[in-house]
């Protein structure tokens, strides 16, 4: 059995992600609208910034939406951004009833394109987030336009076994979620978790306390939820191109290298249509703060190539 297989989604268990807060603007007529339409999905926030075609970007497990501040600042004069923070997650007020918290959030996600009336949004999602467009893209193909998955797959619980089932998967998930709900790491341990999935001592900091931050109880929901989902036969049903961005040498101590790492993608990728994966040379899970000029340079080609035309 390789350990970097069975540690990997241990790690991805705990995304711990955050940036500093940026200075944040006076809030537009369009910031102000979706606020005030937050009570429709009672899941997550959204802050809305910049013109031009719609960009929905969704954090990972314990993110808020801050966790792209940089893209978005990048973004901002070319995209409106739809910057997605999720109820419980680094700060945030959790929901009510967290029971199948993730489907709430795909359900409630797609009815915020409906409403909004967002044409064929870019949806940029790492990690949890990645599953996440994932998942809208689907539920329902004809919503959503191009993709961008930082670092996730479409069925993280067969990292180590690709036969490995949703229903099978359930017994290890269970576990992991009455582990993760029973509180709140310890800071020292969570620095040194956290630590092997950026480069940044500062970001390790703030992904600690973004971590401290987050309710355990909608962390562990959310982590079993998309450890017993498997979205790998239902890519088929995907109409739009996505871009792949993965990351391997934060488990190089473990015996990953790119070519194996790179195979788990592909293989978990086999079914979807319009794909290209790439994967970073030295950046770790947040791959957004550690090799950013990389990720934007292949974001910001796949964009131009497969730019949505405007109605």
């Amino acid at each position: 059995m390789n350990f970097s297989a069975t540690l990997r989604p241990i790690l991805a268990a705990l995304l711990l992600a955050a940036a500093p807060l940026a200075t944040v603007s006076a809030a537009s007529p369009a910031t102000a609208a979706v606020a005030a339409d937050n009570a429709a999905h009672p899941s997550f926030t959204v802050k809305v910034v910049g013109k031009g075609q719609p960009m929905l970007l969704i954090p990972g497990l314990t993110c808020p939406g801050a966790v792209w501040d940089a893209t978005v600042a990048h973004y901002q004069k070319q995209y409106q951004c739809h910057i997605v923070s999720l109820a419980g997650f680094g700060g945030q007020p959790a929901a009510t009833n967290t029971t199948a918290f993730l489907q709430g959030v795909r359900d409630q996600l797609l009815g915020y394109i409906k409403t909004q009336k967002l044409n064929k949004p870019v949806v940029v999602g790492h990690s949890l987030g990645g599953f996440m467009g994932l998942w809208l893209s689907t539920t329902q193909p004809e919503a959503v336009g191009p993709l961008v998955i930082v670092d996730s797959l479409p069925f993280m619980a067969a990292i180590q076994n690709p036969n490995l089932t949703a229903e099978a998967a359930k017994p290890m998930a269970e576990g992991m979620r009455q582990q993760m709900g029973k509180g709140k790491m310890p800071m020292p341990a969570q620095r040194q978790m956290v630590s092997s999935l950026v480069t940044d001592t500062a970001r390790v900091t703030q992904l600690a306390r973004w971590g401290q931050d987050s309710d355990p109880a909608t962390v562990a929901q959310a982590m079993y939820d998309m450890m017993t989902t498997d979205l790998r036969a239902d890519l088929s049903r995907i109409q739009q191109p996505a871009l792949v961005l993965g990351a391997w040498a934060a488990y190089k101590q473990y015996g990953s290298t790119k070519e194996s790492t790179r195979a788990i993608f592909a293989q978990q990728y086999a079914k979807l249509p319009q794909h290209r994966i790439e994967m970073s040379e030295a950046g770790r899970h947040f791959l957004m703060y550690d090799d950013t000029q990389w990720f934007l340079a292949q974001t910001d080609a796949f964009l131009k190539q497969h730019a949505v035309a405007r109605k």
